[in-house]
């Protein structure tokens, strides 16, 4: 994702939903958010789309999660290639 001034973030939420871009931006106090286009995503993060992970990125990108992440034993995410997950406690 990125914010209206073109700088990148990441989004930690649950596979099966979606993000409200509206709801996101206001909670950043921002314009808008919107997704990056692939390559733009790939140069911030290192990683290519569908491999993305909050892990290790090429650029310094604030991480933002849902509430109910930090409710869970256990969260996966990507480690860096497609079908590559790693599993940890959520953040705090």
């Amino acid at each position: 994702m990125q914010n209206d001034a073109k700088r990148p973030l990441v989004v930690l939420m649950h596979g099966d939903r979606e993000v409200s871009t509206k709801n996101l931006a206001r909670f950043l106090g921002v314009k808008t958010v919107e997704p990056c286009p692939p390559a733009v995503a790939d140069r911030h993060s290192g990683y290519q789309v569908g491999g993305t992970s909050p892990f290790g990125t090429r650029r310094r990108c604030p991480c933002t999660w849902s509430a109910t992440i930090a409710a869970l034993p256990r969260i996966y995410v990507n480690g860096g290639r497609q079908g590559y997950l790693v599993g940890s406690p959520p953040p705090t």
